[in-house]
């Protein structure tokens, strides 16, 4: 099955069910009158987008409001680090949500996709923030890196990649590359692979926007001392260097 068959109308309407219970002014019948039988046309991300415009109009405008009823939608915490792609698909459409809308509160948004990356990815969600408070947002992910939950760990690395698949690309990490540099130094001997692997693809991102950057930050790494799980990321970054 391709993702976007996933956001069908039997999708809609159990997700429609899981929105009022935790907002009971949301207009389920006029969400679910806008959006059942009209998916079958659209690409992803369209559709993404569609259920997210049909959500605003049928819930209130408060920002902070609607985050804090979502908290109570998001369920038990993964127990495994690639559950958040078998498992956390449902919960797309809210990060969407908070991917188009969370500057209007950053903090709110910032705390909320702490919890939703521990059911599903907040790597897409988090890069507006990164965006418009760089060096706030990147604070805040250095504690991240050291945080117990592998999901938070990984998000901390994946949300600063330059060219995070199906993502637009962003230089926070060029433009601020001492936090960046910090963020992958706290991730570079991380036991998990989840995470190996995240921080190997932002050294191989790294590698197509400033070569010079990646192997400084490397060369630093190295006068540490190595570990296995290093080696592994240096080797998965460098995989298309010549």
């Amino acid at each position: 099955m391709k993702y976007k068959d996933y956001y069908n109308d039997t999708y809609i309407s159990d997700f429609a069910q899981k929105i009022v219970s935790v907002m009971p002014e949301f207009d389920e019948t006029n969400f679910c009158d806008a959006v059942i039988g009209r998916l079958e046309d659209k690409e992803l991300f369209a559709r993404l987008d569609f259920i997210v415009d049909a959500m605003q109009k049928s819930m209130s405008d408060d920002y902070a409001k609607n985050i804090e009823a979502f908290y109570a939608m998001l369920g038990p915490e993964l127990t495994k680090p690639e559950g958040m792609f078998n498992l956390g698909w449902w919960l797309w459409p809210i990060g969407r949500y908070v991917e188009r809308n969370g500057n209007t509160n950053w903090m709110v948004s910032l705390t909320f996709i702490k919890e939703l990356t521990k059911r599903f990815t907040g790597e897409f969600a988090i890069r507006p923030l990164l965006q418009e408070h760089p060096k706030e947002v990147m604070d805040e992910l250095i504690q991240w890196t050291l945080d117990e939950n592998v999901h938070v760990r990984r998000l901390a690395s994946e949300g600063v990649r330059t060219r995070l698949p199906w993502a637009k690309k962003i230089y926070v990490a060029l433009d601020e590359f001492e936090r960046y540099t910090a963020i992958l130094t706290n991730l570079k001997d991380d036991p998990q692979k989840f995470v190996q692997k995240s921080v190997g693809n932002n050294l191989n991102d790294l590698y197509k926007d400033d070569p010079q950057k990646a192997d400084f930050l490397i060369s630093q790494w190295e006068k540490m001392g190595q570990s296995k799980a290093q080696a592994w990321i240096i080797k998965h970054g460098r995989r298309n260097q010549k």
